[in-house]
């Protein structure tokens, strides 16, 4: 029976063999693209995702919404929880990082409720900014919706809550109460 015996390659063979291996190409300064296995697939996948999250917010459900800010806002100046639910479905979605341009007055709405800038917050680029709530706009699309609330207070307290548009023309003089419909708060 013949036996095939391979015979040792020279250091610089191997070494060769092992930059192959590893760069995917025999030749000097030429990189094939990587062959990721699933699991790296995935991984990027997710990261991509968990970014895609992080630049766009938190998008909340509609009864953890409502659960969130029924302490602060339900019955405030006798505005129940389920129109805060309706402006804040209209306005942003029940998303925290939502905004909209203005550009008749350049203005930008910030965050849950869209808080504008030209009149509550300072966005730094609003010309003529009032800052009513003196807080940076940024701090209105804070996922912990402190900041968002205390203005949201302090514009109703003013203006009611009328102030919006879009409650004045998806909620007001409206059954609300299926707003909270299925939310055990």
């Amino acid at each position: 029976m013949n036996s095939i015996v391979a015979e040792p390659l020279n250091n610089k063979e191997e070494e060769l063999k092992r930059e192959v291996k590893y760069w995917g190409s025999s030749q000097p300064g030429h990189f094939e693209q990587f062959d990721y296995s699933g699991d790296m697939k995935v991984l990027l996948l997710l990261g991509l995702i968990s970014l895609s999250v992080t630049v766009h917010g938190v998008t909340l459900e509609r009864c953890d919404f409502a659960r969130r800010i029924k302490q602060q806002l339900d019955g405030y100046r006798g505005i129940s929880l389920a129109n805060w639910v309706c402006l804040a479905q209209w306005e942003s979605g029940f998303n925290t990082k939502a905004t909209n341009y203005n550009p008749g007055d350049r203005s930008t709405d910030y965050g849950i409720f869209q808080i504008n800038s030209h009149y509550w917050c300072n966005d730094g680029k609003t010309p003529h900014a009032v800052n009513g709530c003196g807080v940076r706009c940024s701090e209105l699309q804070e996922d912990n919706l402190v900041k968002a609330i205390q203005c949201a207070k302090k514009i109703v307290a003013q203006q009611g809550i009328g102030a919006w548009v879009a409650w004045r023309n998806k909620c007001q003089g409206k059954d609300v109460s299926q707003y909270l419909r299925g939310c055990r708060l």
